[in-house]
């Protein structure tokens, strides 16, 4: 059953992705790869609250955090197209987008995750002291 919930929710983070995409090209006429950008850092801070916060509390069956978290969000994010889009930012001489590209994904990605754990410890304990 976990197979396809995942598959399922895989489906849905791709869609997102792709959605983001076409939107993000809509309006950013630049270089810079900022679909992949905001999907990968939108979905570092969305594992980063659910894992400390939605998942800790038990709010979701174990089986449907694997499915978001894994499925949803694994498929939501992307290393590979990160590395394909630098790759090709590289190829084409634009040396400082890429360097821009690989600092801003790797801290930014970091950076949004600590956020997200933070945030999801904060109501962890809010939530602690409101039920003790």
């Amino acid at each position: 059953m976990v197979y396809i919930l995942v598959g399922a929710a895989g489906t849905v983070g791709a869609l997102l992705r792709y959605y983001l995409g076409i939107f993000a090209g809509g309006w950013w006429d630049y270089t810079f790869p900022l679909g992949t950008f905001l999907a990968n850092m939108i979905g570092s801070f969305t594992l980063g609250l659910l894992t400390t916060y939605i998942f800790q509390m038990k709010k979701i069956h174990p089986m449907g955090a694997t499915a978001i978290g894994t499925g949803m969000i694994g498929s939501f994010t992307t290393f590979s197209t990160f590395s394909v889009e630098t790759v090709n930012l590289l190829t084409h001489s634009h040396l400082f987008i890429a360097l821009i590209y690989i600092l801003g994904s790797v801290f930014g990605g970091l950076l949004m995750s600590w956020a997200g754990f933070v945030i999801g410890n904060q109501k962890v304990n809010q939530f602690n002291r409101e039920g003790a």
